[in-house]
């Protein structure tokens, strides 16, 4: 990927692999009228014309990078209590990228494309999942 762009990286909480994450995407999804996949969030980030130009979010689950998905558009989203949220509307793809361990934090963050994790290649893509512990451990030691 090359271009004027930034990514967002955040924490899945809750989530246990990539295929649990993609299951509730596939529940939550029906709660939209365009059916797409949203993560929504408190603020609207400030860099919101640099993700839309090529962008993904990096998802961490249990404390790795293991997967991304592109954002398609930043709709407002405006709940029962009234407040302004930022809805991030997702491609329905999960791209799995080379684990990275990623310290826990709060909301989201920016990701520099050069700072981003690899795709993993179709083959490796399909390989089992490693347990997620054993995943952190070899991504600590620079293994992936």
């Amino acid at each position: 990927m090359s271009g004027n762009f930034i990514h967002l990286v955040k924490l899945s909480v809750g989530t246990e692999s990539v295929e649990t994450l993609a299951d509730w995407q596939d529940i939550a999804r029906l709660n939209w009228p365009d059916k797409e996949p949203r993560h929504v969030t408190r603020m609207w980030p400030k860099r919101e014309a640099e993700i839309l130009k090529g962008g993904s979010i990096y998802w961490v689950i249990k404390g790795v990078i293991q997967a991304r998905q592109k954002i398609v558009a930043l709709d407002e989203v405006i709940r029962e209590d009234g407040i302004r949220r930022c809805g991030i509307v997702l491609d329905r793809e999960l791209i799995r990228v080379e684990s990275t361990p990623k310290r826990a934090f709060q909301g989201w963050r920016y990701l520099k494309p050069e700072d981003a994790p690899a795709d993993l290649t179709k083959a490796r893509a399909r390989e089992e999942e490693l347990p997620t512990e054993l995943q952190s451990a070899l991504a600590e030691l620079g293994v992936r």
